[in-house]
């Protein structure tokens, strides 16, 4: 390759970033640019999948794609490895095997755990942040089932299943795990009545992205099937044993403890010396980090505006997604001297599964779904995800629905 062409280096293969990459390379002439993805495995994983894989309600291969399948080597150069840190003065980026120098950058890095500084938060609860993470919880969960018959030492306590936070990926997890946990109780002949799913929540309600009436079918839902709520109640403190929740410090008990109540942006971030807002980066509307003509930071990794409700977007799949498309066409217009587009989010709404034949959600602008309509809906937004980034072929291989 010659080295006059510009290179642009996209850090990052989740949604954002592989779908950056996609779109570059039908956007430009292999002449215009030289595309490098560096991504930490040669896979990338549908992270709004995760909360599946950690109930073991689906096999991870299933959320998993191989990036070589999606992207073509021949024309984007695909890197594994590890990002260490962002010289943006050099333009470089350190990984832990190597260096790479840039042009342009696209940080895509995804997201990782905020525990907002909860004592013993980071030591003692699991995290649902990737592959790996989410397949140790669900191996966790079932090994104190496949114990409890076995070990005289075993505690009710150990079959007990603490979940943290009450956003969406909180929500969606003890909705897996309604459905997860009476397989298990017949797998290992565990009596269903010992075993208890409990959701603890500062804020005085689950999943304020929904209307009350939506919220309320949601819990109704959840606690017919065993899922206990407790509202209100602030964690000060994780231990080995469970949480320390409320004002009269009462200590949860459970044999496997989750933690879902927040995520930040990649430390690598901090670590490169950006400036960091609540663990992001602020960016303007064209998606470049502010102060800065060649970087761009999407995804998890930054905070984009909304100025009619004057707070940024709530970070997701589908926001990460209309943020590459807008990336690789001003990445264009840097190339082709174009003017640069600014990033203007169309909602197509949102909804959250609560199992497998279950869900809420707002669609449509604002029309309301409930229970099997939800979780179909739920089916094809997942599909469609795999369908834009890697066209048809991956949603009969990946797909939620398989066709008859």
């Amino acid at each position: 390759m010659s080295s006059n062409k510009p290179k642009i280096v996209i850090l990052g293969a989740g949604y954002a970033g592989l779908t950056t990459a996609r779109r570059l390379t039908k956007q430009l002439t292999p002449e215009q640019a030289e595309i490098v993805l560096v991504n930490k495995h040669n896979y990338h994983y549908e992270s709004t999948w995760l909360h599946e894989v950690a109930a073991g309600t689906i096999n991870p291969n299933q959320a998993r794609v191989m990036i070589s399948d999606v992207v073509n080597p021949n024309r984007v150069r695909l890197i594994y490895d590890s990002v260490v840190e962002i010289k943006k003065d050099d333009q470089t980026v350190v990984l832990e095997n190597s260096e790479l120098t840039y042009d342009y950058l696209v940080v895509a890095l995804g997201f990782e755990s905020n525990d907002f500084g909860i004592k013993g938060m980071s030591d003692y609860a699991f995290a649902i942040e990737d592959i790996d993470t989410s397949r140790l919880i669900s191996e966790h969960i079932e090994y104190q089932f496949a114990k409890y018959n076995n070990d005289e030492n075993a505690t009710e306590e150990s079959l007990h299943i603490l979940v943290g936070g009450a956003g969406f990926t909180g929500i969606e997890f003890v909705g897996e795990l309604a459905e997860r946990v009476p397989e298990l109780c017949k797998k290992y002949d565990v009596d269903r009545s010992k075993v208890r799913i409990i959701n603890v929540e500062a804020a005085p309600s689950i999943l304020p992205m929904f209307d009350k009436d939506l919220v309320s079918y949601a819990m109704k839902s959840l606690e017919d099937r065993g899922v206990e709520f407790r509202i209100g109640a602030p964690i000060s403190e994780c231990t080995p044993e469970g949480f320390i929740v409320g004002e009269d410090n009462e200590l949860i008990k459970a044999g496997t403890v989750v933690w879902t109540g927040g995520v930040k942006g990649s430390s690598v971030l901090g670590n490169s010396g950006f400036e960091l807002v609540k663990g992001k980066v602020n960016v303007d509307s064209d998606l470049r980090m502010q102060g800065e003509e060649n970087i761009f930071v999407i995804g998890d990794c930054s905070w984009v505006w909304n100025k009619e409700a004057d707070r940024p977007y709530p970070p997701t799949a589908q926001l990460a997604v209309q943020e590459a498309a807008v990336v690789a066409a001003n990445l264009n217009a840097l190339l082709t001297n174009g003017p640069l587009t600014e990033f203007v989010f169309d909602d197509k709404g949102t909804v959250a599964s609560l199992g497998v034949n279950d869900g809420i959600g707002n669609v449509f602008s604002n029309y309301k779904l409930s229970g099997k309509s939800a979780a179909a809906m739920k089916k094809v937004v997942d599909n469609r995800s795999l369908y834009l980034m890697g066209g048809p072929k991956l949603v009969l291989k990946k797909g939620k629905v398989r066709p008859f």
